[in-house]
This record gives structure tokens, C-alpha cells and sequence, in this order.
């Protein structure tokens, strides 16, 4: 079955930079974002670096909460003035928000039900079953001692306690909430997944396309998930996935040999 494809403009907005890509300019534009941007310079930064771009319409990955594709909250390493912004009246476009933990997550989907969490400056984490996305909120929850999982996996835990420890803690983390959320596989992004070593077979290193991928993946309707999530699921074609549901004896005897 063909669909029609849309060219989508895709905004990651990161708290030192703004990727932006489409549908047909895959190689991301990087605009040099930080505390002193507002929503205004956003826009005005990103239609003047896309002039001769074609697109129909626009997905925005948003460092923070969204809902009824708007900004819930302001951004922490932003300007504020990003939640009431007209966004819709500033690009002439029609424009759909997503936590940007959940854009990626979405890109790097592979069917049935995923766990990602992003290690960066903090953690970002969402859940993805059928081909339907839900942003989740685990960074702040307790850990250990007191402290919570992104003290651990975020950037200031990584700096604190080193690679080694840092590592440790990563993966110690993604067992913990894979079996929480019964989840067959882990995608692992966020800047600092680079520096994971060794990882288990249901864990999948995320790739920097990710979020482009999931920002275009945002307009397309339920029926165009489905053909493009259900044969990967169906034939089992997908390693991490097929990893995922071995039985665990059978992996374990599988690592000894």
C-alpha cells in the first residue's frame, strides 16, 4: 500500500543548538541556541536558515513537557517566553509539538514495545507500543542514596563518577526499568550513548538520524505505522527485537558458549 508522504520541516531544539532538517534536507542545519534564545529568535533564525526550503508542514521536538501541541512548561536551558508564543501564526505552517526524548524514540522504533531513554545532560525517557508514542517523566524519580536516575545517568553523574562507574550505572538503570515497564527492548540515545561499551543484545545504540526520523514519522496516520512497524514485528527480522524474545535460558546458554 502506498501512502502520500509529506515534506516534513523537523525542529530539535537542544538547549546549545537547534538541528533542523526535512524530509528531502537530511543532514541536520545546526542554529547555535543557549539561555539567552526566546522563541521569536527561534523562528526567525530557522525561516532565515531554510529559505529555499520546501515543506508542508512541521514537527517541533521540545525539551520539555507537551501537550495539544503546545509547550507545558519552559524550557531550562532556554529564554523563557516559549509557552504562549503564537507558533502556528509565526511559520504559516501547521505544526505538531513532541518531547523531544519521544521524537527520538518514535525514530528508532523498531515494533513492539520499546523503552527509550536518553543519557545527555539529564535523561529523557518515553515509551513506544504498536507504533503509538508516550512521553514518560523517569528522570526524577529516587535511585539510589537518595538521589535520583538522572543524578546517575546525566551529565553531572558522568562527570562526578567518572566513565567506568557512569557506565555501570547506565546499564544497571536500563534492566531496572526495562522490567518495570515490561518492555521487550531498550533504544539507548541521547549525546552521551557514544560512550557505552559492551552493551546487552536488547539494548540498541540509538542513531543520530533518530529524531529527524521521528519528527517526519509524527504526521504520518495510524494505518502508515502500522505497514511501516508491522513487518519488522511480524517477521521477526529485527535483531534486538528477536534478541528480546529469546528465553532467558536460552540467551544465557547461548553468552556462555
Amino acid at each position: 500500500m502506498l501512502f502520500h508522504m509529506k515534506n516534513v520541516l523537523v525542529l530539535d531544539i537542544g538547549g546549545s543548538h537547534i538541528k533542523v532538517a526535512s524530509t528531502t534536507q537530511r543532514t541536520p542545519l545546526k542554529i547555535p541556541s543557549g539561555p539567552t534564545m526566546t522563541a521569536q529568535q527561534m523562528v526567525e533564525q530557522v525561516i532565515l536558515g531554510t529559505r529555499g526550503w520546501e515543506y508542508d508542514s512541521i514537527s517541533i521536538g521540545y525539551p520539555g513537557p507537551v501537550a495539544n501541541d503546545r509547550p507545558l512548561a519552559e524550557p531550562h536551558n532556554l529564554a523563557p517566553g516559549w509557552i504562549d508564543f503564537p507558533y502556528q501564526d509565526a511559520f504559516q505552517k501547521p505544526i505538531r509539538f513532541i518531547n523531544d526524548a519521544a521524537m527520538q524514540a518514535l525514530g528508532g522504533y523498531r515494533g513492539g514495545k520499546m523503552l527509550f531513554l536518553g543519557v545527555g545532560t539529564g535523561l529523557g525517557s518515553a515509551l513506544v507500543y504498536e507504533g503509538v508514542v508516550v512521553p514518560l517523566e523517569l528522570a526524577h524519580l529516587p535511585y539510589r542514596k537518595g538521589r535520583t536516575y538522572e543524578d546517575y545517568v546525566g551529565k553531572s553523574g558522568l562527570e562526578l563518577r567518572g566513565k567506568k562507574r557512569w557506565r555501570k550505572s547506565v546499564l544497571d538503570v536500563v534492566e531496572r526499568l526495562k522490567a518495570a515497564l515490561l518492555c521487550e527492548y531498550v533504544l539507548l540515545g541521547g549525546g552521551n550513548a557514544k560512550l557505552m561499551r559492551n552493551l546487552p543484545s536488547h539494548v540498541i545504540l540509538g542513531a543520530n538520524s533518530n529524531a529527524i526520523d521521528g519528527g517526519i514519522r509524527l504526521w504520518q496516520s495510524p494505518d502508515e505505522r502500522k505497514v511501516l512497524f508491522a513487518p519488522e514485528k511480524d517477521a521477526v527480522s529485527s535483531k534486538p527485537a528477536r534478541a528480546a524474545r529469546k528465553p532467558a535460558k536460552k540467551a544465557a546458554k547461548k553468552r556462555k558458549k
